[in-house]
């Protein structure tokens, strides 16, 4: 199985700006990133950035970095940018792994690999984690996603899908194992899908939940997700994301 890793990492962030460099045990967030990929089996791992400041960053700890438009719309479309660049063939593999995951299974990234490799039909591969509190099921910012028997995602939504309606009418906060689960951000792509995505008009669906892989599937695409295989401690969006990271791999170091 051969795959390459791109992370995309950008410097604006309304809520966190210069998020790629914040600082972590001593390293840039992205550092921490770039380190996990490159546990996996990807065949070569690059940050596609719009900043030199983070290029700079990634070139002084070593890693591999590229340069981007900085006018791209999504992650999506910058991975489509290196693809082109490096010259990737058509059914290259490639693993999009956010640059603000800097406690991202190296496992994981395997998986979403593996599962594209392994369901031939799909266009795009994903993960999800079961969803167990009522906060996370209500909270648009954990985004839900349902699939068939045959691991083919049928809608993502930052609703709270599927909508159970006796029960949450009479009031019901506590959920079943297993009937609601959380996508997970991370996607395999084959570069013949980026290219296509690229081509494709803002879907109405994706401009009204803010959801870019709903465009893959008002296209016809066909998005294979399974559980990931372990647990993926949440990414960093806020200052205290940031905080709640730093003080995890701290306690890690410590032990």
């Amino acid at each position: 199985m051969t795959f390459s890793v791109v992370i995309p990492a950008r410097y604006a962030s309304t809520r966190l700006p210069g998020k790629p460099l914040q600082e972590i045990a001593g390293k840039p967030m992205v550092q921490h990133v770039y380190q996990q990929a490159l546990k996996s089996s990807a065949s070569e791992v690059l940050v596609a950035t719009d900043d030199e400041r983070i290029l700079d960053a990634v070139e002084a700890f070593g890693g591999r970095a590229v340069m981007t438009s900085d006018s791209h719309e999504s992650g999506t479309d910058r991975l489509q940018e290196v693809a082109v660049n490096m010259a990737w063939p058509d059914d290259h593999v490639v693993v999009n792994v956010q640059g603000d995951e800097p406690l991202i299974p190296p496992q994981v990234i395997d998986q979403v690999a593996a599962l594209i490799n392994s369901a031939s039909a799909a266009d795009v591969a994903t993960l999800c984690e079961a969803i167990q509190r009522y906060d996370d099921l209500m909270n648009p910012a954990v985004v839900k996603v349902v699939a068939d028997q045959h691991q083919r995602a049928l809608y993502f939504s930052r609703a709270p899908i599927p909508w159970d309606r006796d029960g949450f009418a009479a009031g019901k906060q506590q959920l079943s194992a297993g009937q609601y689960w959380r996508h997970i951000g991370i996607y395999a792509y084959r570069v013949a899908t980026l290219n296509a995505f690229v081509g494709w008009p803002l879907a109405p669906l994706e401009s009204i939940e803010k959801l870019e892989q709903l465009r893959v599937m008002a296209n016809g695409g066909i998005i294979a997700v399974a559980e990931t295989c372990q647990a993926i401690p949440g990414g960093v969006d806020t200052p205290a994301d940031l905080e709640r990271v730093r003080a995890f791999i701290a306690a890690g170091s410590a032990a």
